[in-house]
């Protein structure tokens, strides 16, 4: 190994020893099952933002949305458009309403639990099929981080694809098997200041590199004329495909169980000031990665990139010394990291919390909740784990496919259950049912030009209120409205 990938391994080896110095920190702060899930509802908005910001980008910030760039130009910025305006959207309207209604209704915990308790279903079944769905999808998003952290060693270092994912699989998993939610939160803050800070770093030095902005266009549009138009070579397919990711913000439980987590509704403004903030730089960065380095290899022909999707990767290697390189690449963890602890609290909650629990007859200790807490995280990342080992599709389509899932199954029934009261219990089993099997058979069909998480949404908004519509309502009146004046009282 040379001297060059020596100091940036040392970089990265010190940034994988600071996350796990967090977790063991957050591990002394964690009681009980509520600290292990929620991190004892009290996250700052600093932190919630920040740590919903980076679990929500994952490694397709730095990776597949450069590397959509570079291919195909602003055209592929549909997404980010899409993904900006849900993500306000979501912390404008849901983040202050389902803080307080999580809390009245039963101090719940999970989104599973909150269904149950705010439908008043005694049944059981509807927290089974949330949870099983969680499962189901986030299997999907796990395996995603998986692939892009061994992607991230291959381009890197050379090394094998196995090896790196499964040293970023036992990092992370690691972590957060100890630091729970608020390990897990703390270490996506940290994350998210790096990937931020990285997303400025390689684009302007790649501006720097080609000769400044005017070269960049020029060199650009020599190879693609049409890369800096936004409907140049699309559809209205391709840009409401692109503008519906921001749909899957309803619905994404890793993101929406930081609102859960805040100290108050109040907290959701300066939470989604320093939210979309952050969103908006790290958006405009990954677009100006793909693009500013699709001219700097255009003008350095003798280098040659085989996977667009590690443009990030190369320009930080060739434009930094190699310890500071360590730090910059550190960011792409970050981004893989950031999302897959998250996704593995979320799956752990549901598998003990939302199935396991409620399947046991007598009342666990709280420190044995925690160990089944710990135990369900190391499952669900050995399942992801095989899924991942053969690489076989891109980062950005699995991440779309997850995330179509959830947002289409979960989204809108979470904007039902804070804004109707007429929603019930087969109304939204139904929804999300009908909606999970229109994304996957919309996935795979003939249709699939058009995102699935188009149809799946509207699939179940029609299904939910029509079947809720021809059920009887739930009496949650006392509670509904105490939740939406008490949203409505602390958000301003």
């Amino acid at each position: 190994m040379d001297s060059g990938n020596i100091f940036t391994l040392v970089a990265i080896m010190i940034y994988f020893a600071a996350m796990l110095a967090i977790g063991f920190w957050a591990n002394r702060r964690t009681n009980d099952l509520s600290d292990y899930m929620l991190g004892g509802r009290n996250l700052s908005p600093t932190v919630a933002a920040l740590s919903a910001g980076a679990s929500d980008m994952s490694g397709w910030l730095m990776m597949g949305l450069p590397g959509a760039l570079y291919v195909t130009g602003l055209a592929d910025a549909w997404i980010a458009i899409g993904l900006t305006a849900g993500g306000w959207l979501n912390w404008k309207f849901v983040a202050p309403r389902l803080r307080t209604y999580t809390e009245i209704a039963q101090n719940s915990i999970t989104i599973p639990s909150f269904l149950e308790n705010r439908l008043k279903d005694r049944s059981r079944m509807l927290r089974v099929i949330a949870g099983s769905l969680i499962l189901v999808f986030f299997t999907f998003y796990v395996s995603s981080g998986m692939v892009a952290g061994g992607v991230f060693f291959e381009n890197s270092f050379g090394s094998s694809y196995h090896l790196g994912m499964l040293l970023v699989a036992g990092v992370t998993v690691a972590y957060t098997l100890f630091g729970g939610f608020l390990g897990a939160s703390y270490t996506d803050m940290m994350q998210g200041l790096l990937m931020m800070v990285a997303l400025l770093l390689v684009p302007i030095l790649g501006l720097i590199h080609v000769g400044g902005p005017a070269a960049m266009v020029d060199t650009v549009t020599q190879v693609n004329p049409h890369a800096f138009s936004l409907f140049a070579g699309t559809s209205v397919v391709v840009v409401v495909s692109g503008l519906a990711w921001g749909l899957g913000y309803f619905g994404q439980p890793h993101i929406i169980v930081r609102f859960m987590a805040l100290r108050s509704a109040a907290d959701a403004t300066a939470g989604r000031r320093i939210g979309i903030g952050w969103m908006i730089v790290s958006l405009v960065g990954a677009v100006f990665t793909g693009l500013t380095g699709l001219a700097y290899f255009t003008q350095h022909p003798d280098l040659t990139l085989d996977n667009p999707e590690a443009v990030f990767l190369a320009m930080a290697q060739l434009m930094f010394h190699p310890f500071i390189a360590g730090f910059v690449l550190a960011a792409v963890l970050a981004a893989i990291m950031s999302t897959v602890s998250s996704q593995l609290i979320v799956c752990s909650s549901a598998l003990v919390e939302d199935l396991t629990k409620i399947g046991l007859k007598r009342e666990l200790s709280p420190r044995l909740q925690v160990w089944l807490g710990r135990g369900g995280v190391f499952v669900v990342a050995i399942i992801a784990m095989a899924l991942a080992w053969t690489q076989n599709n891109t980062i950005l389509k699995l991440v779309a496919f997850a995330w179509a899932g959830f947002g289409a199954s979960f989204g809108p029934i979470i904007l039902l259950s804070l804004f109707w009261k007429r929603l019930t219990t087969p109304g939204t089993i139904a929804g999300m049912l009908s909606a999970a099997v229109t994304v996957f058979v919309w996935h795979y069909s003939s249709w699939s030009a058009l995102y699935e998480i188009v149809p799946g949404f509207i699939v179940n908004v029609i299904v939910a209120v029509v079947v809720s519509l021809l059920t009887k309502a739930p009496d949650i009146d006392t509670e509904f409205d105490e939740a939406a004046e008490l949203a409505a009282a602390r958000a301003f």
